[in-house]
């Protein structure tokens, strides 16, 4: 029962992250880009623990924090480029 709820959460991840690609691709404004950019990291993330669900491995989870830290910081850093010009002041 296990590895089929993780078959298909993997697979609605992976349409959610072909949805995202989608979004970045058409995007109308820049803004709707990185929210598709942020909603795909999470999506990674999920992916990620899911994977080391099914392989019972704990490195997994750590990669996650770390994939999830970076792409916090990208976000918002890329947010504020567009937002200032710039992102040191």
């Amino acid at each position: 029962m296990l590895d089929w709820a993780l078959t298909f959460a993997f697979a609605c991840f992976g349409v959610g992250l072909l949805f995202n690609l989608y979004r970045i691709a058409r995007a109308p404004a820049v803004p709707d880009r990185i929210l598709a950019l942020d909603t795909m990291v999470i999506n990674v993330i999920a992916l990620l623990v899911l994977y080391g669900i099914r392989t019972g491995s704990g490195i997994n989870f750590e990669a996650a924090m770390l994939f999830a830290m970076t792409g916090f910081v990208s976000t918002v850093a890329y947010a504020k480029f567009i937002l200032r010009g710039d992102i040191i002041e």
